[in-house]
């Protein structure tokens, strides 16, 4: 008998402000198609480059289908499979031990978007480790700062709906990559394009965005602050301000119009690297036109003024009045459309964790594993849907902390990633294909169900299970500990939201999808009415300095962004295919500063500052002068160096980010071999920690009279 197809809705799991939605095709329990869903109203049945071969992914060689205890030294990748019980139980007794001897705070959780679904994500083990008294994570590498920023304006990260924005007619896409990382809005650009509308990019490098706007604006990193006031300075200077917007819907502007007076065009030419005439060009042309939108991500935000930036860039459609008109004003953010709807607290269970308990943010990983003093010291750490060794800044450090003897490592994943070649225990964990799930989005307003279209292959099992799992190895039976799938979505569903837009989970598994209902409409703040205290946007003056100290040793700028079409943060970085396509790891160098250095195209060379060395090679073009682009989350084999050795794990300035696009760094030309007396002692203390071999060269320089050794003239 040919077996009948079952189509199955659902929705990508990525870390992605599309949270496309999809459909996928089972036949005789085998999932043999994915496909965009047509009828989803914002990806509208396409899929991205990752997500076309997602079940190649699911049915890999590579991925962990069985529980695998560590047999050889930590980071080898030398593993012995075991059964389930055999894992649980050591785990269990492994955690046990240590919760008796030092306090529940002695285990450290550590998950982040590995999918970003509400029962699979990030939070899917916080009643365990409420229960256990663990200590609690800060997720907040993403989005937290800029989102702070923004609603220091104007009280919320919630602008216009992304599909508004194809009523826009001047469209400013700063710092944003939105054909590679968001690229389900760029066809209401183009509709906003083919009714007249001109597309500005902000971006020091051109990416595939810029190419293709109407106008390329390269500022050098981290100046958008001043260029911003620069622009507030022209349009207020020229009288191009909305004075009655500003006189009835903003407060502190007559102050903050006094120190516009000191960024006169020239003086912020200077500090960003512009012409003045584009800068005067750039503030009439966005004064002049009514319905300007201004698209925000979270890229800019890593830096250690990053809330501030985004709070100054937010004062812009205010003072413009650019959001009385439909189509202008801010896009940002969406989710807190999504989770004012969703039913959290029974799942989240915040009253389970203590006052007191400590808090470790997840970008300073590393140092809560390598700090000696702390108390009590962190002996076990439990890893799901993240990949810290490649994703978090500071890498070295964070190795170094996974390299300890002492530390329990559990990791629950779909293939070997770096992180979990550090572990103890590797565990199998399902892929979106296999398990129920409820999908927010950040991106834009609909919410999706993710059913289950084919049952787990191997042994894996979903994020949920695991923990109820584990639960049950370490005697804890409380009920909300083992709560079902179903029990948790009908939970989720279970609010005043989602009846009063009658969404209901039948609806959701029926049709896929719903569009949340924003109480604003489409044009959010056209009377004002900011969800701020008294309702009004609040202007404050910056304060940051606008230049970055710098070490002369590292002269150019490094930006570590997603720019890559094939990887998400280190999502597919160990899936073959990927690999062979994309290559070897790039570094972009403008050609000025490449011929400075004796580098051509192709060239191997080496990224270098005191934290380590990334070997790459070279890209000539796509980055202004005084700047190099490395794509994040893309490490060089198994046990490469990422972009992340080079960046810092500082804090930003509000909302709990990090500073790691504040990173400077060298690039040289990459000799055949380099003597291992040529590294400085503490080079050779952070290059032991990070792979091996010719490959994974760690050669760091210990004065400027290193470099220029190394240098070779043009």
């Amino acid at each position: 008998m040919i077996p009948i197809p079952v189509h199955v809705r659902g929705a990508c799991p990525h870390d992605c402000p599309d949270t496309c939605g999809w459909q996928v095709t089972v036949e005789d329990g085998r999932a043999t198609k994915l496909a965009g869903d047509p009828e989803h109203p914002y990806s509208r049945g396409t899929l991205c480059a990752k997500v076309n071969r997602y079940l190649d992914r699911v049915y890999a060689d590579e991925r962990v289908l069985h529980p695998l205890r560590r047999v050889g030294p930590k980071g080898s990748g030398q593993f012995e499979r075991v059964s389930w019980e055999t894992a649980l139980r050591e785990i269990a007794a492994g955690l046990t031990e240590r919760i008796d001897r030092h306090g529940g705070e002695t285990v450290l959780p550590f998950s982040y978007m590995g999918t970003q679904g509400l029962l699979q994500g990030s939070g899917a083990g916080d009643r365990f480790f409420g229960r256990i008294g663990a200590t609690q994570l800060v997720r907040a590498v993403c989005a937290s700062t800029g989102s702070t920023g923004v609603a220091q304006a104007i009280g919320t990260n919630v602008g216009i709906m992304p599909h508004e924005i194809r009523h826009a007619r001047f469209i400013v896409l700063w710092g944003t990559n939105t054909i590679v990382t968001n690229v389900h809005l760029w066809p209401f650009i183009r509709e906003a394009r083919a009714a007249g509308a001109q597309v500005v990019v902000i971006d020091p490098a051109a990416t595939r965005t810029a190419r293709s706007a109407d106008w390329h604006v390269q500022p050098l990193p981290g100046t958008d602050t001043a260029l911003a006031m620069g622009l507030m300075h022209v349009i207020v200077r020229d009288g191009l301000q909305d004075a009655e917007y500003l006189e009835q819907h903003a407060t502190g502007f007559d102050d903050f119009a006094e120190r516009l007076d000191e960024f006169t065009p020239e003086r912020v030419a200077a500090t960003c690297g512009l012409r003045a005439d584009e800068i005067v060009r750039l503030a009439h042309a966005y004064a002049a036109s009514p319905a300007s939108c201004i698209r925000l991500l979270v890229g800019m935000e890593h830096r250690a003024a990053g809330a501030e930036t985004f709070r100054t860039i937010a004062y812009l459609p205010v003072v413009t009045g650019a959001w009385r008109h439909r189509g202008g004003g801010l896009l940002f953010l969406t989710a807190g459309l999504h989770w004012d709807a969703m039913n959290v607290e029974p799942l989240q269970r915040v009253d389970l964790v203590s006052a007191d308990t400590r808090s470790v943010n997840m970008i300073q990983v590393g140092r809560a594993l390598t700090d000696a003093t702390q108390e009590p010291p962190i002996t076990a750490m439990i890893v799901h849907g993240a990949n810290p060794v490649v994703t978090m800044p500071n890498q070295a450090l964070t190795i170094e902390g996974l390299m300890r003897d002492d530390l329990l490592t559990v990791v629950h994943e779909q293939f070997l990633t770096d992180t979990a070649r550090y572990a103890d225990y590797v565990l199998p964990a399902t892929t979106q294909v296999e398990h129920l799930d409820l999908m927010w989005s950040w991106g834009h307003d609909v919410i999706a169900v993710n059913r289950p279209a084919i049952d787990p292959v191997g042994e894996a099992v979903s994020t949920t299970e695991f923990f109820r799992r584990l639960s049950s190895a370490m005697g804890l039976e409380d009920a909300y500990l083992h709560l079902s799938d179903d029990e948790m979505l009908d939970i989720a569903m279970d609010s005043d939201g989602f009846r009063g837009m009658e969404i209901t989970r039948e609806r959701l598994e029926g049709e896929g999808w719903a569009r949340l209902d924003s109480e604003r409409g489409p044009t959010p703040f056209a009377d004002g009415g900011f969800p701020t205290d008294d309702g009004r946007c609040a202007f404050v003056v910056p304060v940051a300095s606008a230049a970055l100290d710098r070490d002369e040793r590292w002269p150019l700028h490094l930006i570590s962004a997603k720019g890559s079409l094939r990887f998400l943060n280190s999502s597919y970085a160990h899936v073959p295919w990927h690999l062979r396509a994309e290559g070897e790891l790039p570094v972009a160098l403008n050609p000025e500063d490449a011929a400075e250095r004796g580098i051509a195209d192709g060239d191997r060379v080496d990224v270098v500052n005191a934290r380590g060395s990334v070997a790459a090679t070279a890209r000539l073009g796509d980055v202004r002068r005084g700047v190099v682009a490395l794509p994040s989350g893309w490490a060089r084999g198994a046990e490469g160096t990422s972009a992340n050795v080079l960046t810092p794990d500082g804090l930003s300035d509000a909302g709990g980010g990090g500073d790691f696009h504040d990173a400077f760094v060298e690039v040289m030309p990459a000799p055949a071999s380099v003597p291992e007396e040529s590294a400085g002692a503490e080079g050779r203390a952070r290059g032991s920690a990070v792979g091996s071999g010719a490959e994974q060269r760690r050669w760091i320089p210990a004065t400027v009279e290193d470099l220029r050794s190394r240098r070779v003239e043009p």
